[in-house]
Formats: C-alpha cells, sequence, structure tokens
C-alpha cells in the first residue's frame, strides 16, 4: 500500500483551506484519508499553516511520500531539510 500525505481542498469557491492529510495513493484527492496531520490556510498574509510534527516524523518514518506542495509546507515547518 503507497502511502502519500498531501492536500484536501475544503475551503469554498475562490477561497481555498486545506488540509494536510495522509492517505492510500489509490484513493481520490477528495476521497477517505487515514489521518489528518494539519491544515493550511492561503488565504492569510502570510499564509498560515499549522502542522502536527509529531505526526508528520511518523509518518514519513513509516515510508508515507509527501507531494510537492506538501514537501515545501515541511521545509518551511522545519521538519524536512
Amino acid at each position: 500500500m503507497a502511502v502519500k500525505i498531501r492536500l484536501k481542498r475544503i475551503g469554498k469557491k475562490k477561497v481555498p483551506f486545506y488540509r494536510v492529510v495522509v492517505s492510500d495513493s489509490k484513493f481520490p484527492v477528495q476521497g477517505k484519508a487515514i489521518a489528518e496531520i494539519g491544515t493550511y490556510d492561503p488565504n492569510t498574509n502570510p499564509s498560515t499553516v499549522k502542522l502536527d510534527e509529531e505526526l508528520a516524523k511518523k509518518w514519513l518514518s513509516n515510508g508515507a511520500q509527501p507531494t510537492e506542495s506538501v514537501n515545501k509546507l515541511f521545509k518551511q515547518a522545519g521538519i524536512v531539510k
């Protein structure tokens, strides 16, 4: 089972808001998630990122692969070098 850490959009039209979720790569992006590890709000200035670092590190050590956008958020938060 390939596990991905990716963004799940939950915002309204033209007002994006995202949850950082862990899900199976075979599920659709808006589909079922295994765990929620944070949120990302690009509407504020500067953008607001709230992540549970312990959960993120746990999933990364278990082999979950972050997408490019989530990897950038992890670098900003200092989780990944």
